[in-house]
């Protein structure tokens, strides 16, 4: 009963997000980590809607995303890692000019749970978690902020989580993961401000618990299955990235358009 009252609501939220997505214009967005999970699904979405996607993996060849550049010629895929700070930046040479409507930080990784638990802490898995969760949107922002500047819309959005939120009651661990979405939060908070100057619209979005890799590795196939759908969630989320404002994206927003606490 309460699995089908939950997959009712997503499929509620979802149908209004596509809705008023497809209501808003359509334009560029650029996306890390397209090639599996919420990234991919935001490229097949985006591109359903119109939009020219610019997506971006380190897996340029993921057979999902070549598929997926092959039935929408408006899709094209950069080989990014987003480890590589000179690669980003080359990628922003490569689009210099060209405006960026939506910039997606999406790309993130959960890290060996193994190594972020007390009795085991490995510096270098803590290392990696941190670079890709927290300094790569940086440097992603940083290299991008004048193409997003020049677009229409104007927005950045992070994808954050719930185990970021330092007020919220949480499970133990896994420390490192946890602290990146800690870190990327007060990140991104500086630069909307930093940025607002330019018009540029600065949000942090959650998804809620889904069923992807990330989760599925954390807490097993089986109960992840029980989880969101990527699809559902996704829409929900662009209908959220259509909506925002300087004043919705003051605080991190949950994918159903609600605001959370830090």
């Amino acid at each position: 009963m309460r699995r089908s009252l939950l997959l009712c609501c997503l499929l509620f939220f979802a149908s209004n997000g596509a809705i008023h997505a497809q209501q808003g214009a359509s334009g560029t967005v650029l996306i890390t980590g397209a090639n599996r999970g919420l990234g991919l699904e935001f490229a097949r979405q985006y591109a359903e809607l119109g939009w020219t996607v610019i997506a971006t993996a380190r897996d340029p060849d993921a057979a999902a995303l070549v598929e997926l550049a092959a039935r929408f010629p408006k899709v094209s895929i950069e080989e990014l890692d987003v480890q590589d700070v000179s690669a980003i930046r080359m990628l922003a040479e490569r689009h210099e000019g060209r405006p960026i409507d939506v910039l997606i930080n999406n790309a993130g990784v959960l890290g060996d749970p193994e190594a972020q638990a007390l009795g085991s802490l490995e510096y270098e898995e803590f290392e990696q978690v941190m670079a890709v969760n927290t300094f790569a949107p940086l440097a992603m922002t940083e290299a991008f902020r004048e193409n997003v500047a020049a677009s229409d819309q104007k927005k950045v959005v992070s994808i954050t989580s719930r185990s970021g939120v330092i007020s919220l009651p949480g499970s133990r661990g896994p420390y490192f993961y946890r602290a990146s979405k800690v870190a990327m939060n007060m990140v991104m908070r500086v630069l909307a401000e930093e940025l607002r100057d330019q018009g540029i619209i600065v949000a942090l979005i959650s998804p809620p618990p889904t069923d992807t890799d990330m989760l599925r590795q954390l807490i097993g196939p089986e109960a992840a299955s029980f989880q969101a759908r990527p699809a559902d969630v996704v829409a929900r989320i662009i209908g959220v990235i259509d909506g925002l404002t300087f004043e919705s994206a003051a605080t991190p927003i949950y994918f159903d358009g609600t605001s959370m606490p830090w």
